[in-house]
């Protein structure tokens, strides 16, 4: 995450009034985000601090309302691309890479470099612990 810490992030929850709809509208601004992010290459900061801030929320609330625990890296990087309607074109772009490098990755005949190990992690949200156990 982003650099908060899951205290303040149930605060913000709180403070949000985090519920299903909305849930559903940060759900929607992150998905619109992260579609220009894929067309455009990049965010200007404040676009890129508030997909940070709008993917902390429903990060959380997942966790809190749909626990699901992946066995492996691909089957969690497969369930972030699903959760935010990624084809793996569009998943290369944000993390930076090729979409063979991906396909390679998610059949696991491709091991991570520190570079797209960091982006798993930064702009999807994936728990560095099991990016490190991969």
């Amino acid at each position: 995450m982003s650099g908060l810490t899951q205290s303040m992030i149930k605060l913000m929850l709180q403070q949000y009034n985090m519920d299903k709809k909305s849930y559903i509208e940060n759900s929607k601004r992150m998905e619109a985000l992260l579609k220009e992010l894929t067309e455009k290459g990049k965010l200007t900061k404040p676009y890129q601090q508030e997909l940070d801030r709008v993917s902390d929320l429903v990060q959380e609330y997942e966790e809190t309302y749909y626990a699901f625990q992946a066995d492996s890296l691909q089957e969690m990087i497969e369930l972030r691309m699903y959760q935010r309607k990624l084809k793996q074109k569009d998943l290369a772009k944000i993390l930076g890479t090729t979409p063979s490098r991906i396909s390679e990755i998610l059949s696991g005949k491709r091991g991570l470099t520190f570079d797209l190990a960091k982006a798993l992690h930064q702009k999807l949200n994936i728990d560095a612990e099991l990016i490190l156990k991969s």
